[in-house]
């Protein structure tokens, strides 16, 4: 009778053991793809990845004039009128003031700024815990946002958008 406890003992501690180190099961993934907005060529791709409690994304970005373009999280996962404004202001869950991420007060939607090359391609990444990937928390959870990138520079001042411009590309960000 001993012998059958421990073995099951054993293979318990076998099982959990597998549960608890399998990491692939606690990844979530986002893949996206930008429409071009505000008659603009701007296309490109985002993806969130969460991983040990932190949200990784990076967006890739053509047919951007070249120079310095603002991107963020608005409220609504919505990118059908013709110059994106139906994604509707920055995505402020906790009522801060627009700012620069991770300077004094800022939304959780101001990501920032990216510099797009001669040929109006631009790369951005930041990785968070300040995001989550259908958590639920509404002070966290990017599911059901919108996701824009703007015509020109966010100024990290101007209330409360940043005065960054035209939408030139939007994403919702959904399943």
């Amino acid at each position: 009778m001993k012998k059958i406890i421990l073995f099951f003992v054993l293979i318990g501690a076998i099982i959990f053991s597998c549960k608890t180190n399998s990491n692939s099961a606690d990844t979530k993934k986002l893949s996206l793809t930008f429409e071009s907005k505000s008659n603009s060529n701007v296309t490109g791709t985002a993806s969130f990845v969460e991983k040990n409690g932190s949200v990784t994304f990076v967006a890739n970005m053509a047919g951007l004039k070249p120079g310095v373009h603002a991107i963020h999280i608005h409220e609504k996962s919505d990118c059908t009128a013709a110059d994106g404004s139906s994604a509707g202001g920055h995505w402020n869950p906790t009522f801060k003031k627009h700012g620069k991420w991770g300077v004094g007060e800022y939304h959780k939607g101001d990501i920032g700024n990216f510099t797009a090359d001669a040929k109006g391609n631009g790369t951005i990444t930041l990785t968070t815990n300040e995001w989550c990937i259908g958590c639920g928390d509404p002070a966290k959870d990017i599911l059901g946002k919108g996701l824009i990138v703007h015509d020109g520079t966010d100024d990290f001042t101007t209330q409360p958008s940043g005065n960054a411009g035209a939408r030139v590309a939007c994403s919702a960000i959904i399943k």
